[in-house]
């Protein structure tokens, strides 16, 4: 019986060692734990998950502190970037098609993003070229306006260098000049995307320095607000006095980015915080600073096109900045931009910031006119055919040319506007598809020595009637057998541009021609835009 118990003993013995050499389990957190640590974790990498609604639709964001965190680095092949395509526009007959009608443009974001390309040896897509944002880059000496309108006119007609048979027409605007002591106080708000997809050096760090460039330029009198959005929307920097810089400055340098991109709800809150703090006759404009990628509630073209048509008629002014690459949304951010009275450029470096917010900032920010439309008549006597080079995405109906509701192209202080037209002369041979007798009409010709009449159509600011200012031309007032400098330049852009698009209509255009007619014209080139062109087609010339 005692050995019976001693044995019983023994194995109690053993089993307790046994059970305790097993591994302890750590308890798991309870879930309510778990949510709280989520949301820390959210809110100290800068997602936008701390936006807290107050007094309606008014947010407020707490903008964390520290460094950004590092993404991981996008594989090399990875590019989700949006083009619309862009069906080139086609000669067409005078006869039947007398009517030419465009809204103007002064974008530049395609000319820098073709820049970018190539400086990463990579020729552009296609569709990322846009002729007449290439031609319009670059300053021409244009004449100021001598009369009451607030921009000039003027005409060139001369040979066309990609093909002999034809002729080239430039026409010119050049915005007024405004001393900065002159304008209205402005009322801006920069809408800035801290989502996840700007984490990049190209992205949000270049973006605070952009902005920075801005900032100096501000005066007393103009006012800055901050809106910024990822998950949601929030404001980070109530309307500020443009002479506070520093405060304005530390609310960049607070910025980090991470989480997904609600960029509706941000445009739909930046709008509301404009609207609150309207000058009247001032300046009031959004400013928009992303890489497009919106991903999270109101994100399609139509929603967002629609949003920004509304919000249009406040009075407030839209510009969109774009950055970045690999996921980069053009499409998006040019339709924006057409849709609120607006102008979009694109950032690639620090040296493009400085040009389009520092030396070119007010140009930039303050519309001079709106709704500026142009249609031009030809005169069937002297141009068989023609066609409008680029603009393609900015054509409008000839019955749009008239209609005040119809929008157009806003310009500003000190820009430059440049439009081609490639003209095939009357009594050309050549075959213009589209040609063809009428059986049931007869087309008399009036007897007329205009080559064409061009007509503008503008609304000042103050108001929603148009203005109009029309100008016959004939051949020999703006026939020149040796060219401007300007349009010498401007022609090698657009040849380059051509060549770039691989368009049909290129004729001889050669990388060669276009070398030594920009080389030839470069002429002083204080800031090196010119220079740099020369490089550009030197590189695309290597790469073809």
């Amino acid at each position: 019986m005692k050995k019976i118990l001693v044995f019983l003993l023994v194995v109690g013995l053993v089993f307790s060692l046994a059970c305790c050499q097993k591994t302890e389990t750590k308890p798991q957190p309870k879930p309510q734990r778990q949510d709280r640590e989520k949301k820390k974790e959210l809110a100290d990498t800068g997602a936008m998950q701390m936006a807290e609604e107050t007094d309606g639709a008014k947010m407020y964001y707490k903008a964390p502190a520290g460094p950004p965190p590092q993404a991981e680095p996008a594989p090399l092949d990875y590019n989700r970037e949006g083009y619309d395509k862009i069906d080139e526009n086609p000669f067409l007959p005078v006869i039947g098609n007398a009517l030419s009608t465009f809204s103007i443009d002064v974008d530049t974001a395609s000319y820098a993003n073709m820049r970018r390309f190539l400086n990463n040896s990579n020729m552009p897509p296609k569709d990322a070229v846009r002729i007449e944002e290439l031609v319009n880059y670059f300053n021409y000496q244009y004449d100021e306006p001598e009369d009451a309108h607030p921009f000039s006119l003027a005409l060139e007609l001369a040979g066309c260098p990609w093909n002999s048979k034809h002729q080239l027409l430039r026409i010119a605007l050049k915005g007024k000049d405004i001393d900065t002591s002159e304008l209205p106080p402005a009322n801006l708000v920069f809408l800035l995307d801290v989502s996840g997809s700007m984490n990049a050096a190209n992205k949000l760090p270049l973006l605070k320095k952009a902005f920075k460039i801005l900032v100096e330029g501000l005066r007393p009198q103009d006012r800055v607000a901050m809106v910024v959005y990822a998950g949601a929307a929030g404001v980070v920097l109530d309307s500020t006095p443009g002479n506070e810089k520093q405060t304005i400055v530390n609310a960049l340098d607070r910025l980090n980015a991470g989480g997904s991109t609600a960029g509706g709800a941000g445009i739909a809150l930046a709008y509301k915080i404009a609207q609150d703090h309207l000058v009247p006759k001032g300046n009031n404009r959004v400013i928009l600073a992303t890489d497009g990628d919106f991903n999270v509630g109101a994100s399609s073209d139509s929603e967002l096109v629609r949003m920004i048509e509304e919000k249009r008629e406040s009075g407030i002014f839209l510009t969109i900045l774009g950055f970045g690459m690999g996921n980069y949304q053009d499409a998006k951010m040019e339709k924006l931009s057409n849709a609120g009275n607006g102008n979009y450029a694109y950032i690639d470096n620090i040296l493009e910031a400085r040009k389009v917010l520092g030396q070119q900032m007010w140009g930039t920010l303050y519309a001079i006119a709106k709704d500026v439309k142009i249609q031009v008549e030809f005169n069937p006597a002297q141009v068989k055919a023609y066609r409008l080079i680029g603009y393609e995405n900015r054509m409008l109906a000839k019955e749009d040319f008239a209609d005040d509701k119809k929008d157009a192209g806003e310009i500003g202080a000190g820009h430059r506007v440049t439009a081609f037209y490639e003209l095939i002369p009357a009594g050309s041979d050549e075959e213009v598809p589209g040609s063809s007798e009428l059986k049931y009409q007869e087309t008399t010709l009036k007897d007329s020595r205009n080559l064409l009449t061009v007509r503008l159509r503008y609304k000042p600011l103050e108001s929603d009637k148009s203005l109009l200012i029309e100008e016959a031309v004939s051949a020999g007032d703006v026939s020149k057998e040796e060219p401007s400098v300007d349009f010498r330049f401007a022609s090698a852009v657009a040849e380059f541009g051509l060549l770039l698009r691989d368009s049909p209509h290129k004729g001889q255009a050669d990388y060669a021609a276009v070398l030594k007619r920009a080389q030839a014209t470069k002429g002083d080139d204080p800031s090196g835009y010119r220079a740099e062109f020369i490089r550009l087609v030197q590189i695309a010339d290597s790469l073809k």
